[in-house]
């Protein structure tokens, strides 16, 4: 809860020479409650103050003030842990739990702040591949996050609709185009036709071809464009279906080819001001003195890269939407594309360029190797999503066979496993994408995180009455019952995290932690029971537990049931 954690910083500040937000960024909820309802641990302390984390906890338990809303502060191992009043914790908690409903957790610190995030960005003529998944709900996640906190995100799809990968393309294509012109033609067929290229014995003679006609696309020749544009609207409505079925969208689809005329400014401009210079007949710019190696923004053939497009649609960005921060949520692969990027952009005079964040991931793969398009080497999204979607079903069959709505609550379930499967993950950290992980339903999953919502809105269903609006809060004394209340304020903080490191894997574990508390307590102790007072107190816990849970899979891009 803000109101106890911003007391917690108030107070320390007062003993400690670090900022607020630094302050706050340590402090932690125990799970085990006899270490407090809130802890801030010394470790990282140590360093900084000299000093051991014992004695550091124990200098700043005998000098901390003390009084409301704490009963108690204490040192322990190395951690100063803080007891908030237990009425005034339950009252506090779960007084505004119930009022702000699915409202709770938001607020307007981003008020006026602009976040435009460019995610998902996949290559069009390609079917979306489950390495998509990373990036494309990632993306959504900090969209939803960013949201809740103020902030008018900004969804950006930039699509990979330019390059000399349309050239080959084009060249396998018209090699084939008698029996391709039957009609529309699919994105799965183009894909074939890609790695036909790539598998082709004489793939250096085919390669000039592609380059030539990657020209001609430049240059603007109607044959090339006409091919291009059919390429481009084909992926668009293949893509379409699998985000809707993902709760994705954007605000924009502005793609790399969006940007061709901007690039040549943009290398016109450096070329003027010294930046850009002639190496072997290619443009670019020398970073050798900030331990990069050159940045290559023009071939020798006059042909634009990644790194001249994404130049022209930052400074695009920053002047159509005032943005706060600029974030590029793409796999870590392209960390030094993106730090050339923004030194390149910081080189030519732009002091927004501190404002583009990277926020890279890690790679996925899948048991037996990683994903190459080029070999065809894929594992289509859609694909996942349908065998995710066919396994709830059999379940739903299973274990609840009169339920309604089967095929809708199939489609919230499994769909929900694969996108928890891999939000759950520290952004950073590589996944190797395994179906019996991913699509089991016991553990830490989204189904085991619905099913828990699921239940709670169950124990409310089978009390039969209108919920009571007041109860004597001061009843819930289990230990529980006080961790559950702890965790249920920490919520907004947990948000904000989430938004500070770039990070909905935050929101993913607190979550996890919740739902298995709930059902710790939820083995040893009856919600409804002969004591109306207790269940009635109880009554107002289960429900501001399923609000909270709810939350937190909608920021997280999960759908949950009402059944299941």
């Amino acid at each position: 809860m803000k109101l106890f954690t911003d007391e917690i910083v108030k107070r320390l500040e007062k003993l400690l020479e670090m900022d607020a937000s630094d302050i706050e960024s340590l402090l932690q909820t125990p799970t085990d409650t006899t270490m407090g309802d809130y802890s801030l641990p010394c470790f990282k302390l140590a360093k900084t103050l000299r000093k051991a984390p014992p004695l550091i906890a124990q200098e700043l338990a005998d000098n901390i003030e003390k009084g409301p809303p704490f009963e108690k502060i204490e040192a322990v191992k190395g951690y100063l842990n803080f007891f908030v009043a237990r009425g005034a914790l339950a009252e506090t908690v779960l007084t505004q739990v119930l009022e702000q409903g699915a409202r709770y957790g938001e607020s307007d610190a981003g008020k006026g702040k602009a976040v435009v995030m460019d995610y998902s960005s996949p290559n069009i003529a390609k079917p979306l591949g489950i390495h998509h998944i990373r990036g494309t709900m990632i993306g959504n996640a900090l969209y939803r996050i960013f949201k809740v906190l103020g902030y008018t995100p900004v969804g950006l799809n930039y699509l990979g609709d330019w390059g000399t990968q349309f050239g080959q393309l084009m060249v396998s294509y018209k090699r084939r185009e008698s029996e391709l012109s039957r009609g529309d033609i699919t994105v799965k067929e183009l894909l074939d036709l890609y790695v036909e290229f790539h598998n082709e014995s004489d793939e250096e003679r085919l390669d000039d071809e592609a380059r030539a006609w990657f020209k001609k696309l430049e240059d603007g020749d109607p044959e090339a464009v006409s091919l291009w544009e059919k390429f481009r609207e084909e992926s668009l409505k293949e893509f379409q279906r699998v985000y809707d079925r993902l709760g994705v969208t954007f605000d924009s689809y502005v793609g790399e080819s969006g940007f061709i005329e901007q690039s040549q400014d943009v290398i016109r401009r450096m070329k003027e001001a010294g930046v850009a210079v002639e190496s072997e007949g290619a443009m670019v710019v020398d970073l050798e003195q900030y331990d990069m190696p050159p940045c290559l923004l023009q071939k020798k053939d006059g042909t634009t890269l990644y790194a001249t497009r994404d130049i022209a649609a930052a400074e695009y960005r920053r002047e159509t939407y005032k943005f706060d921060q600029l974030l590029y949520v793409v796999g870590s692969q392209q960390k030094l594309h993106f730090r050339q990027v923004f030194k390149v952009l910081e080189l030519i005079g732009h002091t927004w360029a501190q404002r583009c964040h990277h926020v890279d991931f890690g790679m996925l793969s899948f048991t037996g190797g990683t994903f190459s398009t080029r070999r065809g080497k894929i594992l289509f999204l859609e694909d996942v999503l349908d065998r995710a979607v066919e396994l709830a079903r059999e379940i739903i069959d299973e274990k609840n066979p009169t339920l309604e709505n089967k095929d809708e609550v199939a489609e919230m379930v499994g769909v929900g496993a694969v996108i928890f499967g891999d939000i759950k993950h520290r952004r950073n950290k590589d996944i190797v994408f395994d179906w019996d992980t991913a699509l089991n339903f016991d553990g830490e999953t989204g189904p085991y995180l619905q099913y828990s919502c699921v239940r709670l809105g169950g124990i409310l269903r089978k009390y039969g009455k209108k919920l009571p609006t007041t109860a004597d809060l001061s009843l819930l004394t289990a230990d529980e019952e006080r961790t559950l209340i702890t965790l249920l304020g920490d919520f907004p903080r947990q948000i904000r995290r989430a938004a500070e490191q770039y990070e909905p894997s935050i929101v993913a574990s607190y979550l996890l932690d919740l739902a298995g508390t709930f059902n710790t307590f939820y083995q040893k102790h009856r919600v409804i029971s002969d004591d109306a007072d207790l269940t009635a107190a109880r009554l107002l816990l289960v429900s501001a537990l399923r609000t909270v849970i709810r939350k937190g899979l909608d920021l997280l891009g999960i759908k949950c049931p009402e059944r299941m």
